[in-house]
């Protein structure tokens, strides 16, 4: 399945400076899909785009930063659930990412931005911003979920999000094969059974007791 993503930048408010963002970030989407990253350049946005290259530079600095920007832009479509269930929310969050990541140039996209996070300070810190500001917003539905008793009190939504978003970056970064609906029910199935466990519990005991039996799931949590 194909799942079919906004223009970038189209949702956002009216007027030039709206304009002119929608021109470049779509102009950097319609790069990617046809040569990568690493025939990326700002030439070719200001030529696509019909924004003039120093415009460019002065916005963005730099081909990292509108790759980043365009990545925030097009996670800002990933619908948040709120299915009244933490198993279904992971499941729908999980299936959201799937077929988010299943267009061959949303990978290109994540591999780009990851690429040059390890090459370029402001594209680490721009990645990173990303994310400090994105899981959280997401973990609303584990603070839901602890609100209705169904996950240990405590229980951090950050870790949750991180982990059930692992499983995608690994397969498409590391052994580098396409996600699936398998791979988005197992990671949300495994996040969800962790989570009840008591797996992503704050604690400030410090280092964790290896002869410690395994916590029990929690006692509030539904099946």
């Amino acid at each position: 399945m194909t799942t079919a993503h906004p223009v970038p930048g189209e949702t956002r408010p009216g007027g030039r400076t709206a304009r002119t963002r929608q021109a470049v970030l779509a102009a950097v989407f319609e790069e990617l899909g046809e040569g990568g990253f690493a025939e990326l350049t700002m030439e070719k946005v200001a030529q696509r785009s019909g924004i003039h290259v120093a415009t460019l530079y002065r916005r963005w600095r730099c081909i990292e930063g509108l790759v980043c920007a365009l990545l925030t832009d097009l996670s800002d479509g990933v619908p948040l659930p709120d299915t009244g269930t933490l198993y279904g929310d992971l499941r729908a969050m999980a299936r959201s990412l799937a077929a988010f990541y299943e267009e061959p140039r949303m990978r290109r996209l994540i591999e780009a931005v990851v690429s040059a996070a390890a090459r370029h300070p402001q594209a680490a810190t721009a990645l990173r911003s990303f994310f400090e500001e994105r899981l959280p917003l997401s973990g609303g539905m584990v603070e839901r979920a602890r609100e209705r008793g169904e996950v240990p009190p405590g229980t951090d939504p950050v870790e949750v999000m991180s982990a059930l978003g692992a499983p995608f970056y690994y397969r498409m970064l590391i052994v580098r094969r396409p996600v699936d609906t398998h791979l988005a029910e197992s990671a949300a199935t495994a996040v969800w059974a962790a989570a009840r466990a008591g797996a992503y519990v704050k604690t400030d005991s410090g280092p964790v007791d290896e002869t410690t039996d395994p916590p029990t799931p929690h006692a509030g949590a539904t099946s």
